[in-house]
């Protein structure tokens, strides 16, 4: 039997990959609210083709069609990018716990999210199932994250390194934020970039769940800055500059969502809130990542040389 080959990944690689696949899912939610924005959400009317006869935009359809057929293929770069991921994770010798799994989730959580736009087209932009299709966005920025930050940690147990109370308190933090991102999309069902003239509302009085949302905000941004405080009274040094920087987008976000509102919601604001919602999201998970950190295994754990497997010749 011919003996098998391994091209193992270099750790610098992989966390390049892990990285760069953050910043891919990020930038195709600016570009998908770009889609909405230019209300060419149905710029390509039914899916998985870009018409009846054809995968691709016509000339008759015009920019919206291109917009529209432009986000699609976006998704195809990005699951380039996943799939590269997930193989350098299993080309990964050593490999960390864990990582398999996120790879893996990061990479079918692309397809998962393509399929969910394809039903807000079918749909005809139906405000809830676009307000799905944000978050799922929002998932998989998320799996992408702790993908990376097992990339850059070394493969030894997760260790708290702030107090039972203040793990807690983080933890509900990270909730309050994903509970924002969740109203926010009411608001924006509620609002006027629909994503085509004819697409429909959700019904919710945009007033009223604009108040909702900011009161949500509020309450985020007074456990942010409460988690700064407290981190720096036990000397968690790390932890309480995470939750300075998480106070810091919070505020530059609620900034932009306070004036998109009163100026009755220009897109390029709108689309600056949405890049927003990102990094807020990314900001808190970097606050609750800094609750603990992992620590090499002692030498004395490992194993032994001879325990490990022989790479196998060519």
């Amino acid at each position: 039997m011919k003996p098998s080959v391994r091209f193992p990944v270099s750790p610098t690689l992989l966390r390049r990959l892990a990285y760069a696949s953050i910043i891919a899912n990020v930038a195709i939610v600016v570009t998908g609210g770009a889609v909405r924005l230019t209300a060419s959400g149905l710029g390509c009317p039914t899916w998985p083709r870009c018409t009846d006869e054809s995968y691709h935009t016509t000339p008759e359809m015009g920019v919206h069609g291109m917009i529209e057929f432009g986000n699609r293929l976006l998704t195809f770069a990005v699951g380039v990018i996943a799939l590269a991921v997930l193989l350098a994770v299993l080309a990964q010798r050593p490999r960390p716990r864990g990582l398999l799994p996120l790879a893996i989730a990061v990479f079918l959580g692309i397809p998962a999210q393509a399929v969910i736009g394809g039903i807000t087209v079918l749909t005809d932009l139906n405000p809830w199932v676009v307000g799905l299709h944000f978050l799922a966005s929002m998932a998989v920025i998320a799996a992408a994250y702790a993908l990376w930050r097992r990339t850059v940690e070394p493969d030894g147990p997760a260790m708290p390194t702030v107090p039972a109370p203040l793990r807690t308190l983080a933890l509900l933090t990270t909730v309050v934020s994903a509970t924002v991102l969740v109203v926010g999309t009411w608001v924006t069902g509620s609002g006027p970039h629909a994503g085509d003239k004819g697409a429909a509302r959700n019904g919710l009085d945009p007033e009223s769940i604009s108040q909702v949302h900011a009161d949500g905000v509020f309450l985020l941004i007074g456990l942010s800055v409460a988690l700064v405080f407290a981190f720096r009274a036990v000397g968690a040094t790390r932890a309480a500059r995470a939750a300075a920087v998480l106070v810091a987008v919070e505020l530059g976000q609620g900034l932009i969502g306070f004036v998109q509102y009163f100026t009755h919601l220009p897109g390029a604001l709108v689309a600056a809130h949405m890049l927003g919602s990102c990094l807020v999201l990314l900001a808190t998970l970097a606050m609750l990542w800094s609750t603990r950190e992992r620590r090499p295994v002692a030498p004395e754990n490992r194993p032994s040389p001879a325990a490990e497997p022989v790479p196998a010749a060519v």
